[in-house]
């Protein structure tokens, strides 16, 4: 029954301090208000990075961590992607099709963890639920850090990130602050500075009134008091390693035949992880931790170049197993 929307799923996952309008400027975590240090002490972090695994966010070493998934399935492919060996010891990871959250998380509060058991239960029931990305709508963030890949552009005074699942850009001030009075917008106001070799970005100000408005595949819900904190550092080949071998114990490795955007398993230079707080004093009990660990990313042909990816808007709901409908002429023009 879900056939369809499985597949589609799997496609586009393939492809995929609380904010306030006071007038007085709202500084950013760790925000020293000196000007931003010189080129040579500051990190690389520029070019393609690829995560190939569902779901995106990552459990943290310590600390509570996001909603998982409830429904699991065999890993059937190792981290880069290769069959798993039948005589290996079967491995139970989340399941890519099945999106059921574990609503006895103790982050969620009473209202939250009911949204999320209610889209656990449609899924179950095999009726499924919209979400930004079976609509193809702006993800927002931190779900937007569910995309298996991503391009960072790095300058002195901006950072931008493209993600490959339908051309979400996000655009970073460096060593500024948000607004006295801050819009709210798709991805929010993202305010960033450097912190040694670590590359901090504060985001606030995303927009909930819009549909299917979710922090992540589960439908977690959030509110106008939605914080967002990204710390983002260089690993070394080993210490990359070692952080890629414990996610693929825990999250589905996607097929390298079903993605634009893979792992380079040649590259033996430094991975990118990324480890991001949360706090949403209207949804949840406390602030959690997620990470996401990438590799330098090359597309399907084995090159080093950015792939497009582009999703139409769908009114006709893909998760419920219906095709898009999609303009006819009564009679040929010629």
């Amino acid at each position: 029954m879900n056939m369809q929307r499985d597949l589609i799923l799997l496609v586009i996952l393939a492809a995929v301090a609380t904010p306030t309008f006071a007038q007085t400027l709202i500084p950013t975590v760790g925000q020293s208000g000196s000007s931003m240090k010189g080129d040579e002490s500051v990190p690389d972090f520029s070019g393609i990075w690829a995560h190939p695994f569902f779901p995106g966010f990552e459990l943290p070493l310590s600390g509570p961590g996001p909603v998982t998934n409830r429904s699991q399935r065999t890993q059937i492919f190792d981290v880069d992607g290769r069959p798993r060996s039948p005589a290996t010891k079967p491995l139970l990871v989340d399941h890519p099709n099945q999106l059921v959250g574990d609503y006895t998380n103790p982050i969620l509060k009473s209202d939250a963890a009911r949204i999320v058991r209610k889209h656990g239960e449609l899924e179950l029931g095999g009726k499924g639920y919209p979400t930004p990305l079976t609509e193809c709508w702006p993800t927002g963030v931190p779900f937007i850090f569910e995309n298996i890949a991503m391009q960072i552009l790095q300058r002195p005074d901006k950072i931008t990130i493209i993600y490959a699942w339908d051309h979400e850009v996000r655009h970073v001030r460096m060593d500024r602050l948000h607004p006295a009075q801050v819009t709210p917008s798709w991805y929010g106001d993202s305010v960033g500075h450097y912190e040694g070799d670590t590359l901090v970005i504060d985001t606030v100000a995303i927009k909930t009134n819009r549909p299917v408005a979710m922090l992540d595949l589960y439908g977690t819900p959030y509110t106008k008091a939605l914080h967002v904190v990204e710390s983002y550092r260089l690993l070394d080949y080993d210490a990359t390693k070692d952080a890629v071998e414990r996610v693929a114990g825990k999250n589905f490795r996607l097929p390298p035949s079903a993605i634009e955007v893979d792992v380079d398993p040649n590259y033996k230079g430094k991975g990118l992880q990324l480890q991001f707080t949360v706090e949403d004093e209207g949804v949840f009990t406390t602030s959690w931790s997620a990470t996401i660990t990438y590799r330098r990313g090359t597309n399907s042909l084995g090159i080093d170049e950015w792939v497009e990816t582009v999703c139409a808007e769908n009114p006709h709901l893909y998760y419920a197993g219906r095709d898009v409908d999609l303009p006819t002429a009564a009679k040929p023009d010629f």
